[in-house]
């Protein structure tokens, strides 16, 4: 072989090489890489948990979680688009076909239910289930069994993890399902219901911002989680993207600024 010869070969090699690696990084970047080439990352919300995801006048959002997701998409160098899910279809909506959004975010437990079916982010915020009642209701409720009596309205949204709990501990209690999440702190303050159950991520901005109503077991939750963001599976790319911002920014010190600018711990 002449030395030119050599130097082609080496050079259709290098050539080869580098397409295939291009295509293996590719191939391993499938989200990141359509997110990107969109130009807008799509979050899907429910826009009903203040304070990490409210929607006013069905277009403003706001909330921990609304500058979490925009913080991911000022990351990858794009712009950011909400939309909007519900409790009942969250999990159809994010296994749609075709996909409808990136991810879900929306105070969205990690429970191993969803883990099957689906992947979520490592946590970045505690959780657990607690109640609203009226101020003066605040030295009848001591207990989960405090609860779990047939005079006791408990008021609940469908289709998520408040009504899922309810169901399956208070048997004896009185469950309402009401559609608009939003809408229960109102009408347990007006005496519709007399507790809603909730998260303690949830309850404490509905203390600050209604003088009638009282979170007496904030600090006993009933369960313990964290919150996580929710996506369809095989989108390992985007997965381990947020992951790694979720350190750093665990790191830096943000993700603190960020809880304390919503009032969360």
């Amino acid at each position: 072989m002449t030395a030119k010869a050599h130097f082609l070969h080496l050079a259709t090699v290098a050539l080869l090489l580098a397409i295939t690696l291009t295509s293996c990084f590719n191939s391993k970047h499938v989200a990141i890489n359509r997110i990107q080439q969109r130009g807008v990352l799509l979050v899907g919300t429910t826009g009903d948990y203040r304070p990490l995801s409210f929607v006013e006048n069905d277009s403003v959002y706001w909330g921990f979680e609304i500058d979490l997701a925009a913080e991911i998409a000022r990351n990858l160098g794009v712009d950011v688009e909400f939309v909007s899910t519900s409790w009942p279809t969250l999990t159809n909506d994010v296994l749609a076909e075709p996909q409808t959004f990136d991810f879900a975010i929306s105070g969205i437990t990690i429970t191993d239910d969803r883990l099957q079916i689906m992947a979520m982010s490592d946590g970045y915020l505690a959780n657990g289930k607690t109640i609203l009642c009226r101020v003066e209701d605040t030295t009848a409720f001591h207990s989960l069994s405090d609860i779990d009596k047939a005079e006791v309205r408990v008021m609940v949204n469908p289709g998520g993890m408040n009504e899922k709990f309810a169901k399956e501990n208070l048997t004896n209690s009185t469950i309402i399902v009401y559609p608009v999440n939003e809408e229960i702190p109102s009408l347990v303050a007006q005496g519709n219901a007399d507790v809603m159950i909730t998260e303690i991520t949830e309850a404490p901005w509905y203390v600050q911002n209604d003088p009638r109503l009282a979170a007496p077991l904030l600090n006993k939750p009933f369960t313990h989680g964290e919150i996580g963001i929710l996506m369809r599976k095989g989108q390992n790319d985007l997965l381990q993207y947020v992951n790694n911002l979720i350190h750093k920014m665990k790191e830096d010190g943000s993700l603190q600024k960020l809880k304390e600018k919503y009032g969360l711990k």
